[in-house]
């Protein structure tokens, strides 16, 4: 979008937009005193005085004096940020936002407020507000074709935005395409005697061209650690969703598990996020099994020793980050999958696999290594098994 134009003058042209005043305040506001009410939660530990049984009850009662003191400061920080958040725009040039309004206008779709938002690494996203007057209403995915064409450059709508143009004004966020499409596919199976599996996943994709895999294994199966592991993802979803950072979000997660007491279960995470523009992912385990990168017939085994959620008070979010190639494929999964194998060099043996295979669809890869999971272990199925295959390739539209 505008590619080749001065750096000089593209700042000059930049405004800002800030949370309002009164809002800005009253953010400010109930930040400081969630500040303040963490600070009351803080303090050492000591036990002085007092005999075995007390102890351990003043020690679990400090523990959880601590974690509300964490929890409390990460919401404090989060609101201090939104309320000193500073939005930069640059306005549109005035002859190419006429050329732009002009064409959607011939197809019913009226615009304002059309500008160019600074997004991470240098890449500029769009945003306007549209409506139209035609009955039944637009696809704004025609919308991003049509300013596709008019920018020279491929945009799609931001996963934000509202899927229809209708009669009411609404806002719009179009974004540059990734360099990188990611497709997945996916293959399980339930315990034996069980109706539910302690497995579950989920894939979150956001405006900034990343998508985050998470992969939770429930402690034990059926209904509890079915319940449990779908905890876990509803509660990262949620957290992710409004804006908390990947490891503030693990800790609190594991905050609310090690609240709980050690009668309850100790689900795991296993997540990969990954960088569509980049052409890059980060893993984060926390008590996840190996996961693998297959390149051609050469794998990788990406492991990290820690604890499942809820055992220890703080938990381990360690980033292992790896660059991507076209074609590249990751493969997560939970301990059923690998159990299956043997007791002894199971990852070797699915690691060999990996590089065995041929298929291309992230589907049918996910299908065929838990057949060959399911043949090693005699067709039984002595605990949940999920399988999750994310392919990458080159963004085709872009060249």
């Amino acid at each position: 979008m505008e590619l080749g134009i001065d750096q000089k003058q593209r700042q000059s042209r930049e405004r800002t937009a800030h949370v309002p005043e009164l809002c800005r305040q009253r953010l400010l506001g109930y930040a400081e005193s969630f500040r303040e009410l963490s600070k009351s939660f803080d303090g050492d530990f000591t036990g002085d005085g007092l005999d075995r049984q007390e102890v351990l009850e003043e020690r679990r009662q400090w523990e959880n004096r601590q974690m509300m003191s964490r929890g409390l400061s990460a919401v404090a920080q989060i609101m201090k940020q939104v309320a000193e958040e500073v939005v930069r725009y640059e306005p549109f040039p005035e002859k190419k936002r006429k050329a732009i309004a002009g064409a959607m206008r011939a197809e019913g779709i009226y615009i304002d407020d059309l500008c160019y938002l600074p997004g991470e690494n240098g890449r500029r996203t769009v945003g306007m507000t549209m409506y139209t007057d035609r009955k039944g209403g637009q696809s704004a995915e025609e919308a991003a074709d049509m300013l596709s064409v008019l920018l020279h450059r491929p945009v799609q709508l931001s996963v934000t935005s509202p899927y229809r143009i209708d009669r009411t004004s609404r806002s719009f966020v179009f974004v540059e395409e990734a360099a990188y499409i990611a497709l997945t596919g996916f293959a399980r199976a339930v315990k034996e005697d069980e109706l539910l599996s302690g497995d579950h996943y989920s894939l979150i994709e956001s405006e900034k061209g990343r998508m985050t895999v998470l992969l939770s294994d429930g402690t034990g199966s059926g209904e509890r650690a079915s319940a449990d592991s779908e905890r876990v993802l509803d509660l990262m979803e949620k957290m992710l969703e409004a804006g908390y950072p990947l490891e503030a979000a693990v800790g609190m997660v594991n905050t609310a598990f090690f609240a709980r007491g050690e009668e309850c279960g100790h689900p795991t995470l296993d997540i990969c996020d990954l960088d569509l523009y980049q052409g890059s992912c980060d893993f984060c385990k926390v008590g996840g099994v190996t996961s693998f990168v297959k390149r051609g017939a050469l794998v990788e085994q990406v492991a990290v020793e820690n604890l499942p959620l809820g055992i220890f008070q703080r938990v381990e979010t360690d980033r292992i980050h790896r660059e991507l190639h076209n074609g590249d494929y990751i493969i997560m999964m939970t301990d059923g999958v690998l159990d299956a194998l043997g007791e002894e060099g199971y990852e070797e043996a699915m690691a060999k696999a990996i590089g065995d295979l041929r298929e291309q669809n992230p589907g049918e890869i996910a299908e065929r290594l838990l057949e060959q999971a399911l043949c090693a272990g005699g067709g039984r199925v002595s605990d949940d098994m999920t399988i999750l295959v994310i392919g990458l390739w080159e963004n085709s539209s872009l060249y």
